[in-house]
């Protein structure tokens, strides 16, 4: 079974001239891109959620990936946009398998 796993990225602005902290009123966070990751290789949505959360997600004082969306392949290659626009986000996804790491 095919998965995409649909992240969002933020980056903390504060972290790059300060110490980027809530504390010292230093954090500002600003909602970025996202990344689509095509899970093969597992029989369960919620395993794959799990393996992107653990395998290609950064948490880190300035930037955060975490996933936000969650669907079959078939079902999120019929939401992509006709045309050029969906086939460049198609080509842009990633594609993982926890069987080849």
């Amino acid at each position: 079974m095919l998965f995409t796993i649909s992240t969002q990225t933020l980056e903390n602005y504060g972290a790059h001239c300060e110490d980027g902290k809530f504390s010292s009123g230093n954090a500002y966070w600003k909602m970025k891109g996202g990344t689509d990751y095509i899970v093969d290789g597992l029989d369960r949505v919620q395993d794959a959620v799990a393996f992107v959360a653990a395998l290609c997600i950064e948490n880190s004082l300035g930037y955060k990936e975490f996933p936000v969306e969650w669907k079959t392949y078939e079902e999120w290659r019929n939401d992509l946009p006709e045309g050029e626009y969906g086939e460049f986000l198609y080509s842009q996804a990633k594609h993982v398998d926890p069987r080849k790491v």
